[in-house]
């Protein structure tokens, strides 16, 4: 028989009620904006991918582990209709509708009940009540995770004290947060120059893969006309990272140390295994 949900901390953590021994605190982290500044004063309606949130949340909540949500501003976050799709679910229509109804069972994006926390609770409550963190993609990452302070001071700690630390397609974006001025790497990028490496990134020479700039290339059409101001391979490898990636929409994960990055959609599953092997040690 299935285990039921269970809401503690004030609605912020949801669980499953038999817990192992084992268990572990997984924080999640998504972008509080619905919308991507493009060039050109140009914007594109976003936000999370659902199967980069639930495919790694279910598995999560089913292994017997806890999670929590959280937002930089605690704002209810936004899921991306274009990731609506049953091809983003292994073209399986009743897997999409199984997470999709555990989406709406967390109430996740409900604006009255959701039970997203912001960065300055989590913060304040203390991380070490944190075992991981996720960070899932859509284009939403780009727009607010990379310039998060709070994010910057949440990912330093766990890079510290070597916490797995996983994030998937436009997701692994958020790892320039922890840059002391993240806005002058990606302001050259944004004019179309080149950026200088900056000195003392805690992720430098780390592997790492993102969605590619082949990836960003191949989707431009959904972008309605628009330019992305600059790919997130570009400033992670202008960043110092040493990136990596698959085909096309190919399953690929990376694992260095505390870090597992994932590069598209397909690979939100993998990331999750990998995470979850982690979380047994």
């Amino acid at each position: 028989m299935m285990p039921t949900l269970r809401n503690a901390v004030a609605g912020a953590i949801v669980s499953l009620s038999a817990l192992g021994a084992h268990a572990a605190n997984v924080l999640v982290v998504l972008s509080d904006e619905s919308q991507l500044a493009l060039r050109d004063n140009r914007s594109f309606d976003t936000g999370f991918y659902a199967n980069e949130l639930m495919q790694p949340v279910k598995k999560l909540l089913d292994a017997g582990h806890t999670v929590t949500f959280a937002t930089p501003l605690g704002k209810v976050p936004t899921v991306d209709r274009h990731s609506l799709d049953q091809m983003y679910f292994g073209n399986d229509e009743a897997s999409m509708q199984q997470h999709l109804a555990l989406l709406d069972k967390l109430q996740l994006t409900a604006a009255a009940s959701s039970p997203v926390i912001s960065l300055a609770r989590v913060e304040q409550a203390g991380y070490d009540r944190y075992d991981a963190i996720y960070i899932p993609g859509g284009h939403a990452p780009m727009q607010d995770l990379l310039y998060s302070a709070p994010l910057g001071r949440l990912l330093t700690a766990f890079h510290q004290q070597g916490k797995p630390t996983a994030l998937v397609c436009h997701g692994p974006i958020a790892l320039l947060s922890t840059l002391a001025q993240p806005h002058q790497l990606t302001k050259p990028l944004e004019s179309g120059g080149k950026a200088a490496k900056p000195q003392g990134w805690i992720y430098a020479g780390y592997k790492m893969t993102v969605i590619s700039n082949q990836e960003e290339d191949a989707a431009k059409p959904m972008l309605n006309g628009g330019t992305m101001k600059f790919t997130p391979q570009t400033a992670l490898q202008a960043a110092g990272g040493a990136y990596s990636s698959a085909a096309n929409w190919q399953p690929y994960v990376v694992t260095d140390r505390e870090l597992i990055t994932g590069q598209n959609p397909a690979s939100a599953n993998g990331v999750a295994d990998a995470l979850l092997a982690r979380l047994k040690r």
